[in-house]
């Protein structure tokens, strides 16, 4: 008798409590991955590596009462090793709190974007996202010419005949292009290795397209295998878990002035002159990586 008293006791008190103290309703906390991976983060610009986004992911997983975990995705790609190094990371959560992982695709989660998508084990995307690009890309620009009409003497001093693989500023070697073809696809490999494994049930097995490097929206992603459905984090996760069904979202906690020994003020001058340069780089490497998409 006293047990269905409490019982009931603690369904009212619970009926009146703001949604964000009830505990009993069900909770999937969710991350915010979005921008180019592996670029320049300062105050001014903002790009996805594992140091940023680690203490949210541990935040979300670390949440004992929740089922799953549900990843915002919105990147272009970016760094391969950064975007592989998110992807084990959330594996790696995801198998030690034995979670569910769902990844929403918004703009675009193509190349590394996508990467870090197959650490889920649902992938669903807005029927107009850009989905794929499972490609390995290098460029850069030649100088050799334009240094020679304005009478430059370049002077470079190694050890080590490799050193000046691809130098910008001499002209390309056949051999310095042969070494990087044989790196990117190494690469390319590695990727669509790791597409294979986390999607192998859904991809087609003989299209070799898929990992052509080429792009699909959202729809056509869904017909492909590379996503589950179409849909957004709150009409998913409610037809899932319950209309009432909870969704913070969780943020890595960073300061926005960064610490340096020394005058503070020449200090403080120094370094947001030079992030805001590092910024401003960094915004145009990420508006190239969006282009690329149409976007």
């Amino acid at each position: 008798m006293a047990d269905s008293f409490l019982s009931s006791l603690s369904r009212r008190v619970s009926g009146i409590l703001p949604r964000k103290w009830r505990r009993d309703l069900p909770v999937v906390p969710v991350v915010r991955l979005s921008g180019a991976i592996g670029m320049q983060t300062t105050p001014f610009a903002r790009s996805l590596s594992l140091a940023g986004t680690a203490q949210a992911l541990d935040k979300a997983f670390a949440m004992k009462s929740a089922p799953a975990v549900a990843l915002l995705i919105n990147s272009p790609g970016g760094s391969p090793v950064q975007s592989h190094l998110i992807f084990r990371r959330i594996r790696a959560l995801a198998e030690e709190k034995e979670k569910h992982v769902f990844a929403f695709v918004e703009d675009a989660a193509a190349s590394g974007g996508y990467m870090i998508a197959c650490a889920a084990d649902e992938i669903f995307a807005d029927p107009c996202s850009i989905v794929g690009s499972i490609g390995v890309v290098t460029a850069g620009f030649g100088f050799d010419k334009a240094i020679e009409k304005l009478g430059v003497e370049r002077r470079v001093y190694t050890a080590g005949e490799r050193k000046v693989t691809l130098d910008p500023f001499r002209p390309t070697r056949p051999e310095d292009v042969e070494r990087l073809d044989v790196l990117l696809k190494e690469l390319h490999t590695v990727f669509v290795d790791l597409v294979r494994s986390r999607r192998s049930d859904a991809l087609p097995a003989d299209d070799e397209s898929l990992f052509s490097g080429e792009f699909w929206l959202g729809t056509q992603a869904a017909g492909l295998g590379l996503v589950d459905g179409l849909g957004d984090v709150r009409s998913i996760l409610k037809a899932r878990y319950g209309e009432e069904v909870r969704m913070p979202l969780v943020q890595s906690s960073s300061g926005l002035i960064p610490r340096r020994p020394g005058g503070f003020g020449a200090a403080l001058a120094g370094s947001l002159a030079s992030q805001a340069a590092d910024g401003a780089m960094a915004a145009v490497e990420e508006r190239a990586l969006w282009s690329r998409l149409g976007l």
